[in-house]
């Protein structure tokens, strides 16, 4: 069964997972959990009240395929959570590391988007929040998620194609995920 690690801090953004946890174990029989840089109780961007009790190592020691860090206001903050060491362990292991939106922050901040094209929520925003960002020539404005060596990254408004290239790097095959995008992209058509 594949395995898919979500990376949770508070402030989370609700829509960011959520067809991810909602569509992966019912639909697709993927392993899906949950994990914080702090486990404890904290409550998502829209007021979900939620208790995440498995912390980095957890995750580390659990082994995913694929390892999404869902964003929030925290990672344009000075409390953001240092996850460079973790990411680099986790794709040391062979796990895929995704991050959406906020999420794309830790990814640039551990030096993953400096050699291979990538997205976020726009140039800028990786710029003024990553420090040590060298991935500027590679850039690329897109609404959609963007994969590029085992390096997934998406801007906030795109949980579909985020979701669909997190199932495809845990392995469910291209033309499941081109029929969960048609369905899920149907009623913004």
């Amino acid at each position: 069964m594949a395995k898919v690690a979500l990376i949770l801090t508070p402030g989370f953004a609700d829509w960011e997972y959520a067809y991810i946890a909602g569509t992966g174990v019912a639909y697709y029989g993927i392993d899906v959990r949950f994990f914080s840089p702090t486990p404890g109780r904290f409550s998502s961007q829209g007021g979900l009240n939620v208790a995440v009790h498995e912390g980095l190592q957890h995750c580390l020691d659990w082994q995913p395929n694929v390892v999404g860090i869902i964003g929030g206001q925290i990672w344009e903050g000075t409390d953001a959570p240092e996850l460079t060491e973790f990411l680099l362990q986790s794709r040391s292991n062979g796990a895929t590391i995704a991050g959406i939106c906020g999420g794309t922050l830790a990814l640039a901040r551990a030096g993953l988007l400096d050699t291979i094209p990538h997205t976020s929520n726009s140039i800028d925003f990786l710029e003024k929040n990553a420090q040590g960002y060298k991935g500027a020539a590679l850039y690329q404005e897109s609404r959609r998620a963007i994969a590029a060596e085992r390096v997934i990254t998406a801007p906030g408004p795109a949980p579909i194609s985020f979701t669909c290239a997190v199932f495809e790097a845990a392995g469910l095959q291209p033309e499941v995920t081109a029929q969960l995008s048609g369905m899920l992209a149907s009623e913004s058509i």
